[in-house]
């Protein structure tokens, strides 16, 4: 699926729940369905900053995509994060840095979290970016 399809699903999937709790509850199932970091992987260089929860991201690069396991403390910021992973999981570095998250404001996400939430996830989408952007540079050898 290409990413401007999974972006009119998850436009979809938030257009069609009623109001902000219904769009709450849909994160926090988002992130419980999310398979969790085992705790041997959750080292403290991989906590996002910006985050007044804990937030892992594990992003790994094979086969030329990336691919982003993560896990967090607080139920909300794991949805948020399991929503972002899985929508750039399995993109091109080159794909992943072109794509903007303007989908998650169309779909009412920001308006649900508090401003340190927001921090958090701009980080999280810093730190993706700036993962693929290293994918993408020539290795020094």
């Amino acid at each position: 699926m290409s990413l401007q399809a999974k972006r009119d699903t998850l436009i979809e999937s938030f257009q069609i729940l009623p109001d902000g709790e219904e769009r709450l509850t849909y994160l926090l199932t988002t992130g419980r369905r999310y398979p969790a970091l085992e705790e041997a992987a959750k080292h403290d260089d991989l906590l996002l900053p910006g985050c007044m929860s804990r937030l892992w991201l594990l992003p790994e690069y094979r086969d030329g995509r990336c691919w982003f396991r993560m896990d967090a403390d607080a139920q909300i910021v794991k949805g948020i994060a399991a929503l972002v992973c899985t929508f750039y999981n399995g993109e091109t570095p080159a794909d992943i840095i072109a794509q903007e998250l303007d989908f998650l404001a169309e779909a009412g996400v920001p308006q649900l979290l508090t401003p340190n939430r927001r921090s958090g996830l701009s980080s999280l989408r810093a730190r993706i970016k700036s993962f693929a952007a290293g994918c993408l540079a020539p290795s020094s050898a």
